[in-house]
């Protein structure tokens, strides 16, 4: 297990840095960072100033290896450097000096604040975000999947997948603009719910954050419409395929009421592959709630990256896709290995 491991750790790895050469790529056709630094009013000399303090002045293949140091948790820096990002972490060394350290992401073009702290802002809502359209998500879809295997072949079993079906094939930006619409607009007196707000709201008086859930509502309930659709379908099938088994018909022969079999031997060994996309779909919640986040206005990684995208602040955007590969990586390692400690005949490949 533990080589397998350290094999998934590696594609990981390999995966991440992928991900860095084609940010990287592509990011540097979208034009000269220190004309978005200071605008189209910026004079020759400044922006020469700023080219060189964003090491623009030095060949493609230096500036890869530049920002590689700099978002690598492992790096050698000069001693003024250290001090002029403000880095965190452990160094050794004399002038230069190499150390382990919170990835450095430089500052954004338009407010000057360091990337990292932008981003770190807003995770925590993206996380709140996330963890509550996947609780809604299993809450309702292995129950409702139960059901479905439980009445096949009658109506509650064809609407059930049928329903499923359209939850899958929904895009996540329709369903967010019909929701916001429905609930938040049409029926707002009847919900309460807001058509957009973020986790959090600001106190006038005391300028203190405060935790307002009534607007984490509908863009969880949005976020969770697609994983709720994949779990009906998959603990249905898993569930019918379980109760087809040699060791379901012996407990009923046993005279197990039915209740007792489906929660206490169908349903556990029914539920390996519906951990696996739990799992799965929560890494791509946290990476793909941009578009639900930016049309409920909800702070969160989704609407900064798209604010910075439409104010061309290229750092963030560049950290955000980072982050978002970063998460999606771990959280599949985590899921293989969960899988493989649930269920000993799931091997990790």
């Amino acid at each position: 297990m533990w080589n397998k491991l350290l094999v998934r750790l590696l594609y990981g790895v390999l995966v991440l840095v992928g991900v860095v050469v084609v940010v990287f790529v592509i990011f540097q056709a979208f034009g000269d960072p220190a004309r978005m630094v200071l605008g189209q009013s910026g004079d020759a000399k400044t922006i020469q100033n700023i080219r060189r303090e964003l090491n623009l002045d030095k060949p493609k293949w230096k500036q890869f290896v530049l920002y590689v140091n700099d978002i690598s948790p492992v790096s050698v820096y000069a001693k003024e450097t250290i001090r002029e990002k403000k880095l965190k972490g452990f160094f050794i060394g004399g002038n230069t000096k190499v150390g382990i350290k919170v990835p450095y992401f430089g500052r954004s073009y338009q407010t000057n604040k360091a990337v990292i702290n932008i981003l770190m802002e807003a995770l925590p809502g993206t996380i709140m975000l996330a963890v509550a359209a996947m609780l809604i998500a299993i809450a309702i879809g292995i129950p409702l999947g139960i059901f479905a295997a439980i009445k096949q072949n009658t109506w509650m079993d064809t609407t059930a997948v049928f329903s499923s079906v359209i939850g899958i094939s929904a895009p996540s930006f329709y369903m967010a603009i019909v929701i916001a619409y429905v609930f938040g607009l049409v029926l707002h007196s009847y919900t309460g719910l807001p058509l957009t707000g973020s986790w959090f709201d600001i106190n006038e008086t005391t300028g203190r954050k405060y935790l307002t859930l009534q607007n984490v509502i509908l863009p969880a309930v949005t976020l969770g419409i697609r994983p709720l659709a994949i779990i009906v379908q998959l603990t249905r099938s898993s569930m019918l395929d379980v109760m087809g088994q040699d060791y379901i018909r012996t407990a009923y022969a046993k005279g197990l009421s039915n209740r007792y079999v489906i929660w206490r031997h169908a349903l556990p060994n029914a539920l390996n592959p519906v951990i696996t996309a739990v799992t799965g779909w929560f890494a791509e919640l946290l990476a793909g709630a941009f578009f639900v986040e930016f049309i409920f206005g909800y702070k969160g990684v989704g609407l900064v990256t798209v604010e910075a995208l439409e104010n061309l602040d290229y750092p963030v955007v560049m950290a955000a896709v980072l982050m978002a590969a970063t998460i999606f990586v771990i959280i599949n390692i985590v899921s293989d290995v969960l899988n493989s400690i649930i269920d000993p005949r799931v091997k990790m490949e």
